[in-house]
């Protein structure tokens, strides 16, 4: 449609200005569209350049950032030990290579090697060390496939399995003979040690016990702190250096409150030190005795008992024999040592004596079996 003028002329035609105008938008279109498109062949470029670039980076990169995430939500004793199976054993075997090169036969004969040569003295590794390694390894490769998102061949690893040992147990016979022992001339560090024995205590949850967490009015031991010697980690830091850290105990269970009996509550009351900040090993508020220092006085005393083959830990091993012997309810013998879950205390820590063995088949013949 044409619109006239008074004056005869054209004053303006709606089919031009239409033509002009759709003209306008289709060249703004077109224009927005190859913008996109550009923008689109940029991200799509940089992606590439991001993928190729991320494709380039081998294990030991990724080993050192799966350890820098991790490190805060672990105990430093965990961190300390995944620190040293990252670079005493993953990364000089596997490192330089990309994570999509390690397939199931590179960590069948990194296993291997492991098993038959894999201490820095070149002799064997047991295979509970092993497994270590290979369960960190695996993390390392799905925190790789998950938070990366690289494209990862599944691999099915394999643990080795641990030959069961005999543990080694006190005989009650021993066991009398090393409490005549530390009962004579009686000091903070005998006394200590006795008091693990009784209660089945780890032997850096005694180094850490202090007079404040022994109530002889409750007859309650309460275990709530730990003390290690510990590596310590970071690159300007020397690996043969370490340190001694006071933190809380194993886990959430292994901080717990732990029954006396009337005899070592009345022991308790004859030792206890006056002020409740006083470490029960030394004494002392100053002064504390770590676990290699108890673990060398531990060796002395037995050696003058004639018991040999032992180390702390027999201690709570014994400890748990003895409860099962009595008749202990397994649920709470579980809590005393601090287990979250009462399998690891039927599997790891209940030794049956031969003795125990006998009464209860002869159990049996009560019912004429």
């Amino acid at each position: 449609m044409i619109i006239i003028n008074k004056f005869g002329g054209n004053l303006m035609t709606t089919n031009n200005r239409n033509v002009k105008s759709s003209k306008s938008e289709t060249i703004k279109c077109t224009s927005s569209l190859q913008n996109k498109k550009i923008c689109a062949e940029k991200t799509r470029i940089k992606a590439i350049a991001v993928d190729k670039k991320s494709c380039e980076k081998t294990l030991g990169y990724y080993c050192g950032e799966w350890l820098a995430v991790t490190k805060n939500r672990i105990k430093d004793s965990t961190y300390v030990k995944y620190f040293n199976i990252v670079n005493n054993h993953i990364l000089p075997a596997l490192g330089s290579l990309r994570p999509e090169e390690i397939d199931e036969l590179k960590i069948m004969n990194f296993e291997n090697r492991l098993l038959e040569s894999g201490s820095k003295q070149g002799r064997p590794l047991s295979p509970k060390t092993v497994k270590d390694i290979l369960l960190v390894l695996n993390s390392i490769i799905k925190f790789i496939r998950h938070f990366h998102r690289r494209d990862l061949p599944q691999v099915d690893i394999s643990y080795p399995k641990r030959a069961k040992k005999d543990i080694r147990v006190l005989s009650v016979e021993e066991q009398e003979r090393l409490i005549k022992y530390l009962t004579f001339n009686t000091d903070s560090c005998k006394f200590g040690i006795m008091l693990a024995m009784y209660t089945g205590l780890r032997i850096g949850e005694i180094c850490a016990l202090k007079w404040g967490d022994i109530s002889t009015d409750n007859g309650t031991v309460h275990i709530c702190r730990t003390m290690q010697r510990l590596q310590k980690t970071g690159s300007d830091k020397n690996p043969n250096k370490t340190e001694i850290k006071i933190s809380s105990p194993k886990s959430d269970s292994s901080d717990r409150w732990i029954p006396m009996t009337e005899n070592l509550r009345k022991m308790c009351i004859s030792m206890q030190a006056e002020s409740p900040d006083a470490y029960v090993l030394t004494g002392c508020c100053t002064q504390f005795m770590e676990p290699r220092s108890l673990q060398y006085r531990f060796s002395k005393y037995t050696g003058d008992c004639g018991i040999n083959g032992i180390t702390f830990h027999t201690l709570r091993h014994t400890f748990a024999t003895r409860c099962v012997e009595v008749g202990f309810e397994i649920k709470s013998l579980s809590e005393i040592l601090g287990h979250s879950d009462v399998k690891i205390t039927l599997n790891k820590y209940v030794h049956s004596s031969e003795k125990l063995k006998k009464e209860n088949m002869d159990k049996l013949s009560a019912i004429g079996f």
